[in-house]
């Protein structure tokens, strides 16, 4: 573990250096897609509710917060990068609105006894070979307690990769491409009308 060139971008942290990997196990978002998913949010941040799927070292739910999320859930599996997300939680002295749940998002999935949603916005940014499966942990079912009113998901991929046309209760409405990578945004409808 080391710092890195890995800064918070804007918001109550901006500046900060965070701890990145030493090896390129992770592959954590490049500063200009973090500023370019933070452009598409827009106001929709503030006040939010901010999931992070496959979190890595915490840079994006951190920026999130940074910039007004109220509180940010963020899920990851392995081991090193969970430590690498505690230590820039305690680097940037962030308590209780950053929750860490140490699962793959298959498991975190099935435990909605520990999703502190529901979020109104979800980010996955999953290992690239992986982005199709998310179609099997994202669930219509999950469209009444795990995403909030109007709730956006949007998935970092590789450019070559096919984006499905749903996940979950979303569907895609939009892409937006940065040379090798494409962030992919779902939108839902009110999902708590009648």
């Amino acid at each position: 573990m080391v710092l890195c060139g890995m800064r918070v971008i804007a918001g109550t942290y901006r500046g900060r250096r965070l701890y990145g990997p030493r090896t390129q196990t992770l592959r954590p978002t490049a500063d200009r897609v973090r500023e370019a998913l933070f452009s598409i949010l827009g106001n929709r941040l503030p006040h939010s509710r901010f999931l992070d799927l496959y979190a890595g070292t915490g840079a994006v739910g951190i920026e999130a917060l940074s910039r007004g999320a109220d509180h940010v859930t963020a899920v990851e599996s392995d081991r090193d990068a969970v430590n690498l997300l505690q230590r820039n939680q305690r680097l940037c002295q962030i308590g209780s609105e950053l929750t860490v749940r140490p699962y793959t998002v298959e498991q975190f999935v099935q435990r909605p006894d520990h999703w502190n949603g529901p979020y109104d916005v979800i980010f996955a940014d999953p290992p690239y070979a992986e982005t199709a499966r998310l179609s099997s942990f994202l669930t219509e079912s999950m469209a009444q307690s795990l995403f909030a009113t109007d709730a956006w998901l949007i998935v970092e991929h590789g450019g070559k990769t096919a984006a499905p046309t749903a996940l979950g209760p979303t569907t895609l409405r939009r892409q937006y491409c940065y040379g090798d990578t494409t962030l992919s945004l779902y939108c839902c409808p009110d999902l708590h009308t009648t």
